[in-house]
């Protein structure tokens, strides 16, 4: 396990069944993250998805070296995800997020930005754009 101090943001999505969504969210989250000029993880955890999520999770971390994959073998529940998530996560801030396009990574320098004045920030979902 690498340490702690050599990321500074780490991202941690339960997934469960979102295929179509998965490469727009690495899209639009390595297009947010980038550009900070932080270093930074992603932590996909497969809530033991019956569809093509782990597999194309396996396929966008070959792409992308910042991914980190978790699965369970069967569902257990967006909150054992996230926790399994949060166990593993080595950053120094942890944004947490659905991986059903629920939440806009362009928020996230937002988020990061108020972190200076605040221990914790919290953002909440966006209607109308969830898929799958």
């Amino acid at each position: 396990m690498g340490e702690k101090q050599n990321i500074e943001v780490s991202i941690v999505a339960p997934v469960y069944n979102e295929e179509e969504n998965l490469p727009i969210l690495v899209s639009q989250l390595v297009g947010v993250l980038t550009p900070l000029g932080k270093s930074y993880e992603m932590i996909f955890v497969d809530d033991g998805s019956t569809d093509r999520s782990r597999m194309l999770l396996r396929e966008l971390a070959a792409k992308y070296p910042e991914i980190r994959v978790l699965g369970f073998k069967e569902n257990c529940g967006e909150s054992a995800a996230l926790a399994a998530g949060l166990k593993e996560a080595r950053g120094f801030v942890v944004i947490t997020m659905d991986a059903d396009l629920q939440n806009d990574p362009k928020d996230i320098p937002m988020m990061l930005d108020h972190l200076n004045e605040y221990d914790m920030v919290t953002g909440g979902a966006r209607k109308g754009t969830t898929r799958g």
